[in-house]
Formats: C-alpha cells, structure tokens, sequence
C-alpha cells in the first residue's frame, strides 16, 4: 500500500496501492481517479534510491548494488541519515573513482524523528548523492566481466 488517499469535498476515502485504485464510495471513482493521476508518489518509493545504512549490510554490497542500479536506470541515488552520511559518502567516491560514476547532484538536509530511547523529537543529518553513469561505464563493465570470466576459465583449468 502506498497511502490513504481522501477526498476533500465528497469525503471518499480510496487505498491506493502499487497501480491500482480500491474505492470505498464506487460513486465516485472518476474524482479518486483523477485524485490518484495527480498524487506523486512519497520520494522514498524511487526506484533507483539505495538506503543505506552503516550497520546492515557490508561496505561492498551497496557499490554492488549502485553498479546494478546505474546498469537498469542510467543512474542512481544513494541516500543516509545520520552515522550513515560516512558511508554513503565511501560507496560514491569509489564509484567516482574507478571510473563508473559521476557525480549530477548532493543534497543535505535535516529530518526530525523521534528519539526511540527518549521519546523526544531530534533532528538527524540526511544526505543524498544523485550518481550518472560515467562515458566509460559499459566498456568497464564489461571488461570485469570479462575479468571475472578469465579467473574462473583459469580455476576449471587447474582443478
């Protein structure tokens, strides 16, 4: 489910889902319709944005991941809150400097969240690095693959 969506004047209330429309007044689907048709979709739901975080998953799978993403959208956003930014800042500059990314955009920004342990509101840093693909990405892609093919050729060999 993507959200709740309502409407102003005729109090319809619709879930909208990944594509779809459940209405719970059918009177009124042509208003829920162009209600949705006009609704854009929360930021976090981007197909091409990677959160990360500094606790989860190891340094080298994020810049996998990046690699995979810059392959099926031409570029991709990576995104952190907090301890994080360090992170995310590391998975950018080895994509910058192996030649596979540039850099289009970085943004900061504070969030307010509430504090779990406190309950208390509190504001964390958030950054988002916006990374294209470089003029050289496929051709170096490719020859890791080709890399990678040679390492496992010269493996079968010895065995």
């Amino acid at each position: 489910m993507i959200g709740l969506l309502r409407h102003p004047t005729y109090h319809i209330r619709a879930t909208v889902c990944v594509g779809k429309v459940f209405s719970f007044d059918t009177g009124k689907m042509e208003e829920v319709t162009d209600a949705v048709n006009n609704l854009s979709l929360n930021d976090s739901h981007k197909k091409n944005r990677i959160q990360v975080s500094n606790t989860k998953k190891p340094l080298f799978f994020y810049v996998n991941l990046a690699k995979r993403y810059m392959q099926q959208y031409n570029e991709v956003e990576l995104s952190a809150l907090g301890m994080a930014i360090a992170t995310v800042v590391t998975i950018a500059e080895i994509l910058k400097n192996s030649g596979l990314a540039v850099e289009k955009k970085i943004m900061t920004s504070t969030v307010d969240m509430k504090d779990e342990s406190r309950g208390r509101p509190i504001q964390k840093a958030k950054i988002e690095i916006l990374l294209g693909k470089s003029e050289k990405f496929d051709e170096l892609m490719a020859a890791a693959v080709d890399e990678r093919d040679d390492a496992d050729a010269e493996g079968d060999e010895q065995s």
